[in-house]
């Protein structure tokens, strides 16, 4: 397995600013990728937002299996304690299902504050996750009818706004960006299957050939029938030729060939699919 080298820089300056962030709100809201609920989740995320009270969205679920999300839904509440939703960004239906479950959560906060003497205040709330699982789209399904800007808080840098929700919720605008430290490669190599590494850290073909291997260990001759392979076998080559995709030689383009599998499993063309087990 060819090693994915990607270890953003100023990794400690990232940590910095979300804890920042994270000391402000009431309650964070950790978006996960449903088709990879475990390897978008962060294993320290404790340490990240301390005791702050957590609802976890398992977005993208309109690319995911269905019948596996649901069962993901039920492992990742046990394991967390946390309340967890099956989402997707475009999807407006479970919106209020959201809305309540913030403020119910920011609840016990708003209340002390009562007890302390301080008039109540919107529950105030935050986006969290690994890159490119959906936290601006979210925020953006947040917001959609609410575009009454609230200013800085106190003690807020002035580049920090809020949004009111409603009467109930004001949110930060800028998701809070989990920094990776990718150490665990099989994880590493299903973040980049959803894009959510950039490019210049991994060879396209080589992520494009796991990619395979492990939608034909879970979903066997799923690949086979989406690109009408009959007795050839499932590889990148095989696709190429099948598709006409021919470099100079007649060889098969397979980098072409990789990077358009991942574009058809990115955007849902090749179905729904979910890649990480519980098992």
């Amino acid at each position: 397995m060819e090693h994915i080298h990607w270890y953003p820089g100023h990794i400690a300056k990232a940590e910095k600013k979300l804890k920042e962030q994270v000391n402000i709100v009431d309650v964070i809201i950790e978006v996960l990728d449903a088709r990879i609920p475990e390897s978008s989740s962060y294993p320290d995320i404790e340490r990240l937002v301390k005791d702050k009270p957590r609802l976890i969205l398992l977005n993208k679920s309109d690319l995911s299996d269905t019948e596996k999300t649901l069962l993901w839904v039920k492992y990742v509440k046990e394991k967390t304690k946390c309340p967890v939703i099956a989402t997707s960004a475009g999807d407006n239906r479970d919106l209020s299902k959201i809305l309540n479950k913030v403020t119910e959560l920011g609840q016990p906060k708003i209340i002390k504050l009562v007890q302390k003497g301080l008039l109540p205040r919107p529950v105030r709330t935050m986006v969290v996750g690994m890159p490119n699982v959906g936290k601006s789209s979210i925020i953006n399904k947040l917001i959609k009818k609410s575009k009454t800007k609230t200013g800085a808080k106190a003690g807020v840098t002035r580049d920090q706004q809020w949004v009111r929700i409603n009467p109930k919720i004001d949110l930060l605008d800028t998701p809070g960006i989990i920094p990776l430290k990718q150490e665990d490669q099989k994880k590493a190599y299903k973040l980049a299957f959803v894009d959510s590494i950039g490019e210049n850290a991994y060879d396209v073909e080589a992520v494009a050939r796991i990619f395979i291997k492990d939608v034909e260990d879970l979903y066997p001759d799923y690949i086979r029938n989406y690109y009408k392979l009959e007795n050839e076998d499932v590889t990148i080559e095989n696709i190429a030729l099948k598709r006409n995709w021919i470099v100079q030689g007649g060889r098969p383009d397979t980098k072409r060939c990789s990077q358009n599998i991942l574009n058809d499993f990115r955007s849902g063309r090749l179905g729904k699919l979910t890649l990480d087990k519980n098992e």
